[in-house]
């Protein structure tokens, strides 16, 4: 599984590449950084974002994508900026047809170091071991977008067969729903 994480931000938007399977050694394939100048206006940050994420998508060829949920923060200027890189991602991935995934910071937190309280240092800690790597990726978006990917690949197979069993409950559960329609109906 190849996954592109990405962690949303209108001045620094973090980008990585993660390959391998649950349960055994990840590979890093790319990390880095989407830059934006903060005095330009927003629309053309978000553009620059667009062709930034187009370029990782075009270079590694992910699988899915995997992006920051984005949480509510005292800065609503800050969650704005961080909402619509996030959209950008997400809109990127999906006229390419990739599915996207959505994780929280505490979700990814918990998944790479054991605790969703960890700090941007434990997280970038555990990204450098996880993926043997000589040092932790700066800045911590990079880090931290690569911590997403990993997040996916782990949790992936969990939320696929709960999305399949769920999906064939419904299979199941529809035929006997609409013969409980009919028998009622015509009572």
């Amino acid at each position: 599984m190849r996954v592109l994480g990405v962690d949303p931000g209108l001045t620094r938007c973090g980008v990585g590449v993660v390959e391998g399977v649950a349960g055994r050694p990840l590979r890093m394939l790319g990390v880095g950084v989407v830059r934006t100048p903060a005095e330009a206006e927003v629309a053309d940050r978000l553009v620059l974002i667009e062709r930034g994420i187009e370029r990782w998508l075009d270079e590694h060829r992910p699988e899915f994508v995997a992006v920051e949920r984005v949480f509510s923060q005292h800065n609503v200027s800050t969650v704005m900026g961080t909402a619509q890189a996030s959209a950008v991602a997400m809109l990127c991935a999906a006229r390419r047809g990739l599915p996207v995934a959505l994780h929280t910071p505490s979700e990814v937190k918990a998944a790479v170091t054991g605790s969703g309280r960890a700090d941007k240092a434990q997280v970038g800690s555990m990204v450098t071991r996880l993926l043997r790597l000589d040092a932790p990726p700066k800045p911590a978006d990079a880090a931290d977008a690569l911590a997403l990917a990993i997040c996916h690949i782990w949790r992936a197979p969990a939320t696929n067969r709960l999305q399949q069993a769920v999906a064939a409950h419904r299979r199941t559960a529809r035929p006997q729903d609409a013969t409980a329609r009919t028998l009622k109906g015509s009572a």
